[in-house]
């Protein structure tokens, strides 16, 4: 009948072996030696960390919504007001001046929000509020 012999992960032969080799050297280097291991992780860890450092999703959406705007929205309003930025379903939109501020709130925001609604859905743009700026 021969005994199991239960290992970690890290094996414990590998732990024998350093064990043994501290006491040949007299000094347990173990501590230096676990500080010049390599800690090296996945690209794919480290790349959706930076991005999710970076924000890059909400700046790649925001990119998307001004490329539709440029292209949905009617020529002569996208001179005077450009998305600035997206919050809880609110779309933020900086306008030129006063006048066409009163313009696009008053005969041209229902039209907008349709058309960006039609390309984005109705759960990603809910309101547009527009701003001089």
């Amino acid at each position: 009948m021969t005994k199991k012999v239960w290992t970690s992960k890290d094996g414990g032969a590998a732990r024998a072996k350093r064990r043994v080799l501290a006491q040949w050297r007299g000094v347990d280097l173990a501590p230096i030696e676990a500080a010049r291991m390599v800690r090296a992780r996945g690209a794919g860890n480290v790349i959706a960390s930076v991005l999710s450092d970076l924000k890059m999703d909400s700046r790649r959406g925001e990119i998307e919504i001004v490329k539709v705007w440029n292209s949905a929205v009617d020529p002569v309003i996208t001179a005077h007001a450009q998305p600035a930025g997206l919050h809880k379903g609110t779309l933020f939109v900086n306008v030129d001046s006063n006048a066409w501020l009163s313009e696009i709130v008053r005969y041209r925001r229902k039209e907008i929000l349709d058309r960006l609604q039609h390309s984005f859905g109705k759960n990603l743009i809910k309101k547009i509020s527009f701003r001089v700026g």
